[in-house]
């Protein structure tokens, strides 16, 4: 345990564990007065594979089931934001295994802490306590204390009491069913609490409905699926939960109708990110929290792909004022830097309504998911890392604030989103899948994100070589296209 602890107080004194740079990416530099041509012809094609890749594709082929459209490499391994596939073509990583490897692949303080708590303790169930997943849990509660969250303003002080609670499940869909169930059985209480000679069992409760938002993505199991307002995900696995309504991001008038008394919860992302990185107003935001109170509804933030410092803060709501705050946030991606983990946490007066029993996982809050989780979350609030983020971020958003003055007929106005969670908003549906296969085309990972958009999300450590080059490699395609 004492080389973990080590790792820990050099994670606090903002000593990040990374690899140097590799000497290729150096020589990238941004330009300000015109466009990148330097990528326009394709550098990473696919060819005959070799006979060993060849091999697994085929094997991939026959035995996975078919329910993504891959290109056809298969990649092998990586460091920092780079990887590698087995015909040993290099690949920038904008996506981060989609906003999940915050600090980068095979980072070294990862790998050390996986290989020293998987030869001590790997699993045990929720049977038994596990030394790690109280830490893990204080981390997360103390953190949203100081930083902004939950009700608490940035810069205060924790109290004595945490005045919140964590549930550890394996993933953000699993997080987002564990937050849905709680909210339901908070609706059943205080439908019962309402009139005496109820009881929250009753077959007579009205107290179920759930409210979510167009563009929202909160899983792909039937609960999870089912608040995600998508008829592509949608439609081939109806009939989905019942007494769901779906109402429109930043719509303050539409909320009267929208959360009712016999809504139980309203789930939504406070940026949403499979739908577009789309940004949910200050202003919609109190409002949406108002009428939860008005009517006893719980409020829940998807924070799965904007929160722990992806926007720059703990949470993405942790910069907005507390009367816009949520009751319950739900996280996974980047929490243990690509090790399943998703997490729910909620304040005390929802949680109360969980007794044993109640929820359970066999092996969410694992030993080593919460070692893991302890460090990589220790590495990203040290002020060293925030301060890359932010500092990362203004210089990214600046490179990408040229694209749509050089390629007006292409890209809309505005760059989308906060942080190092950003979009390009296109005028053509088509043309994000199109820039996301010119971009791999020459060695760059980008993701569309909805209807309109391309969407860079970057590891929090990348450097700003590489964002040159990123960028670099997005103007040359964009002229290409």
């Amino acid at each position: 345990m004492k080389s973990m602890n080590t790792l820990r107080t050099a994670a606090k004194r903002g000593m990040g564990v990374r690899r140097p740079l590799a000497p290729s990416c150096v020589r990238f530099k941004s330009t300000s007065s015109q466009p990148s041509t330097r990528y326009t012809t394709p550098t990473h094609t696919a060819s005959a594979p070799s006979p060993a890749t060849a091999k697994i594709l085929s094997k991939a082929s026959e035995y996975l089931l078919p329910v993504y459209a891959r290109p056809d490499f298969v990649l092998s391994h990586g460091e920092g934001s780079w990887v590698w596939d087995t015909e040993g073509r290099k690949y920038l990583d904008f996506s981060a295994g989609i906003a999940v490897n915050a600090l980068g692949h095979a980072d070294e303080g990862v790998t050390k802490v996986i290989a020293e708590q998987a030869s001590r303790l790997l699993h045990t169930s929720n049977v038994y306590h596990n030394e790690w997943s109280g830490q893990l849990a204080e981390l997360l509660v103390t953190l949203t204390q100081t930083e902004g969250g939950l009700g608490s303003a940035r810069g205060t002080t924790p109290s004595g009491a945490s005045g919140s609670k964590v549930f550890f499940a394996n993933s953000g869909t699993e997080a987002n069913e564990g937050a849905l169930k709680i909210a339901r059985k908070v609706g059943k209480d205080r439908w019962a609490g309402a009139a005496s000679g109820r009881s929250w069992d009753s077959a007579e409760c009205t107290k179920t409905r759930i409210a979510c938002f167009e563009g929202s993505f909160h899983g792909r199991s039937m609960g999870a699926l089912s608040v995600t307002s998508n008829p592509k995900y949608q439609a081939p696995f109806a009939p989905l939960l019942p007494g769901v309504d779906v109402g429109r991001l930043n719509d303050v008038e539409g909320l009267k109708t929208l959360v009712g008394e016999d809504t139980c919860a309203v789930i939504l992302e406070p940026i949403q990110g499979e739908g577009g990185i789309n940004v949910a107003s200050a202003e919609w935001l109190r409002a949406l929290r108002k009428r939860c109170d008005e009517v006893g509804a719980v409020l829940i933030f998807d924070e799965i792909q904007c929160g722990l410092y992806r926007t720059g803060t703990l949470w993405a709501h942790s910069v907005l004022p507390v009367d816009c705050h949520p009751d319950i946030v739900t996280m996974a991606k980047p929490l243990a830097n690509g090790y399943p983990i998703g997490a729910v946490l909620l304040r005390d007066t929802v949680a109360q309504t969980m007794t044993p029993g109640t929820h359970g996982t066999t092996f969410g809050g694992s030993p080593l998911a919460c070692a893991i989780g302890h460090h990589v979350l220790s590495r990203l609030t040290s002020r060293t890392c925030v301060a890359q983020i932010e500092e990362t971020s203004k210089y990214l958003t600046g490179r990408l604030e040229q694209l749509p003055k050089w390629f007006p007929d292409i890209l809309q106005t505005n760059i989308r989103g906060r942080g190092l969670i950003l979009g390009l908003g296109f005028k053509k549906e088509e043309d994000p899948g199109k820039l996301v296969g010119l971009a791999r085309e020459r060695g760059v990972f980008v993701l569309t994100a909805g209807k309109d958009a391309v969407r860079l999300v970057p590891s929090l450590n990348v450097e700003r070589a590489e964002v040159d080059l990123a960028v670099d490699v997005l103007e040359s395609s964009l002229g290409v296209l």
